[in-house]
């Protein structure tokens, strides 16, 4: 039996493959703002395992199959085995003799890691501590509608240089070839290691003010992320010189627009100014999580163009 495909990280695509994928969710949502009916996953069920609590994954991901002609079956750990203590690897076996696609929203990577192994249907990285991938293609493919390609621009993100958003974008700048320049507190920045895998194309600052010269989009995201809530006070002291706000916008380039992958926390990371502004694009970037979702969807499961084309 061939073994699946699997798109855990971002780095998991070609840049070919990478682009390809952005221009068919471009033309998928084309297809859907214009009624048109497509549904090339009859029949095929997609199940979505959340450890991690969800809205904008969740419903992209339940409509897109719905859209795509699909059935989206959602787990929590409290709906499965998992939760009463069966193996990552013995409920890949199952699942993946019973459906078609899996997509997991978890804490461990490495855990994602060894269901893939153990699956025989594509696994989907929803989120996990360590990468974001399908947020990326939605922020990505939010660019593109911007400026034709993110290529050759400027990217800051401020705040959380550690977290699984900021790797995923350091990916994204290697694979498209973009500046990535991330402004976080020491103590808060990529770790050696991930700067020495991913750093190519990624300059890291101690403070917001230097990460966002010069950018095209600056880009944020919460402090405190799912299970990290006891760190929650320390977190809102050191980021504080970290908020997007009019000011640190004002220091970019003239034009400069601002996303968040949600939910926001206004007052924190940014302002309301900012992310309720007419440069803010979070609520496009937010609805792209469904259309490159379904490009996703259908790309591993041997449907579209991108498939066949054999990119």
């Amino acid at each position: 039996m061939k073994a699946p495909r699997h798109f855990l990280r971002l780095q998991d695509f070609s840049r070919r493959e990478l682009e390809a994928l952005l221009h068919r969710a471009a033309e998928l949502k084309r297809m859907q703002r214009a009624g048109e009916s497509y549904t090339p996953l009859a029949q095929r069920t997609l199940a979505m395992v959340f450890e991690k609590s969800s809205t904008r994954t969740r419903v992209s991901f339940e409509t897109g199959m719905a859209q795509l002609g699909g059935h989206a079956l959602f787990l929590s750990p409290r709906d499965t085995q998992l939760g009463r203590g069966e193996s990552i690897e013995d409920t890949a076996r199952v699942l993946s003799r019973m459906v078609d696609l899996i997509m997991i929203r978890t804490f461990s990577h490495a855990g994602l890691e060894a269901f893939a192994r153990a699956s025989r249907v594509p696994v989907i990285n929803g989120l996990s501590d360590d990468h974001h991938p399908c947020q990326l293609l939605a922020d990505l493919l939010t660019a593109q509608e911007l400026w034709g390609s993110v290529t050759g621009r400027t990217v800051a993100f401020i705040g959380d240089g550690a977290n699984n958003m900021a790797r995923s974008w350091m990916e994204a700048a290697q694979l498209l070839d973009f500046q990535l320049q991330i402004g976080a507190p020491e103590g808060f920045q990529p770790s050696a290691a991930v700067q020495a895998e991913l750093g190519a194309r990624t300059r890291v600052f101690s403070n917001a003010q230097a990460a966002v010269q010069n950018a095209d989009l600056v880009v944020t995201d919460v402090w405190t992320s799912m299970g990290q809530e006891a760190e929650s006070a320390e977190r809102l002291a050191r980021f504080a010189p970290f908020q997007v706000n009019a000011a640190l916008m004002a220091q970019a380039k003239p034009g400069a627009v601002f996303m968040h992958c949600l939910p926001a926390h206004r007052g924190e990371e940014v302002s309301a100014e900012v992310i309720d502004g007419p440069h803010s694009l979070v609520w496009e970037e937010a609805e792209n999580r469904l259309h490159a979702q379904k490009a996703v969807l259908e790309f591993l499961a041997g449907f579209g163009p991108v498939a066949k084309s054999g990119v």
